[in-house]
């Protein structure tokens, strides 16, 4: 029998591309069929006076669910195995895209988008066991890489589902994302092996997993980083295809302009991601995210001044570049400050902040849209990232001069 050590530096390179794989499949699923659903909602009979509220409910009402459901799946994967929870998240999330494919009302979409809260964790679960599988001196390039995937997805997604949708409508669109997702789930079934875990089995529940990340300060620190990036990344997605129909001046071939113009960020990050990653390993992680912060949200406010589709493009691209420097960070940043047998639950509460998130993003966008126009909140949430990023650096210089 090979020692666990030993499975662990045999198989992590083949554990992280197959796993890379299934997670750009993962994340093109989703974004080939979850940006567009305000227009869906003009198929399902959605009045233009109530699309933005039901864009918000309908976007928060999975992410609310998965963010209670999250800490629950981590500590089964660290129960039961990564692995098999990657494999119950992929299954699970194909079949209510192809569930998505057939409803005929909103409130029908609504329940949907509820299941797929429950069935939400495909890519947490990878990230965890990536972390689990690779050799700690390679955690920052595997993190790096795990990204990169997740955003050659969100490049992939988009122009894929706009084609689609301009084609054949977007009940296809949710079809072809179940069938990606299948074979996603196929592939880690059949490549993809995990270490066992040498510590003792654990104990407790779910609270004291909370308990015991509470007192885990770098922990605390990055999930409440996540919660605030993840606001303001999704604060406005439920409703970009809307604004790129009104800077476009008509409705008509907006869904596969958004395609187009949701796919510059991910090209962005998938360019920018290994060079924070370099950076990351020699300046430390900490000063990337400050980079990251205050970037992202220099550009997200300088949004408020385009007047073309044209500078949308261009500044959804810059804040791809920026915004790519904060994830594998606060990831990476995560892996190296828990325990190996701690890292499914760790990532649990990630996906946790992840949802929490991206649930309060799309309900502050979609109220604040209706009172304020779509322009104002480009400000707002450019501020508040910048602000986070001036906070870090008065933290990091408090710690650099009392030596912690």
């Amino acid at each position: 029998m090979v020692p666990p050590g030993e499975v662990k530096i045999l198989n992590w390179r083949r554990n992280l591309w197959a796993l890379w794989l299934g997670c750009v499949m993962s994340s093109s699923s989703y974004t080939m069929v979850v940006p567009f659903l305000p227009l869906y909602l003009f198929d399902l009979g959605v009045t233009g006076t109530t699309v933005n509220l039901w864009s918000g409910m309908i976007f928060s009402v999975s992410f609310l669910v998965g963010a209670i459901m999250a800490p629950f799946w981590g500590r089964w994967a660290d129960k039961a195995g990564k692995r098999r929870m990657v494999i119950r998240a992929g299954l699970s999330l194909g079949t209510v895209y192809f569930l998505s494919s057939l409803v005929r009302s909103p409130e029908e979409l609504f329940v949907v988008r509820l299941l797929q809260g429950l069935a939400a964790g495909f890519v947490p679960a990878a990230m965890a066991l990536v972390a689990s599988s690779v050799p700690e001196d390679k955690m920052g390039f595997s993190l790096g890489m795990m990204q990169t995937a997740t955003l050659t997805g969100s490049i992939v997604g988009p122009l894929f589902g706009g084609f689609l949708a301009h084609l054949f409508g977007m009940r296809a669109s949710f079809q072809v994302s179940a069938a990606i997702i299948f074979v996603g789930t196929a592939l880690v079934r059949l490549v993809v092996t995990e270490p066992p875990c040498t510590e003792p089995p654990q104990c407790g529940g779910v609270a004291d997993d909370i308990k015991t990340a509470w007192h885990n300060r770098i922990l605390v620190k990055m999930l409440a980083l996540l919660l605030i990036v993840q606001m303001a990344a999704m604060v406005l997605q439920p409703l970009i295809t809307l604004y790129v129909a009104e800077l476009q001046g008509q409705l008509e071939g907006a869904v596969l302009t958004s395609g187009i113009v949701f796919s510059l960020a991910g090209i962005a990050g998938a360019i920018a991601a290994p060079f924070w990653g370099r950076l990351g390993q020699k300046a430390g992680f900490l000063k990337i995210l400050v980079i990251g912060f205050i970037g992202a949200g220099v550009v997200n406010a300088c949004q408020y001044f385009v007047s073309n589709i044209w500078q949308f493009g261009v500044l959804q691209f810059s804040f791809g570049l920026f915004i790519a420097a904060v994830f594998p960070a606060i990831n990476t940043l995560v892996a190296t400050n828990t325990d190996t047998c701690f890292r499914g639950r760790a990532f649990g509460l990630t996906m946790s902040a992840n949802q929490l998130g991206a649930m309060i993003g799309p309900l502050i966008g979609g109220l604040a849209s209706s009172w304020i126009g779509i322009k104002l909140i480009f400000v707002y949430t450019g501020a508040m990232l910048v602000v986070v990023g001036i906070v870090m650096v008065m933290m990091n210089r408090r710690r650099e001069e009392s030596g912690c």
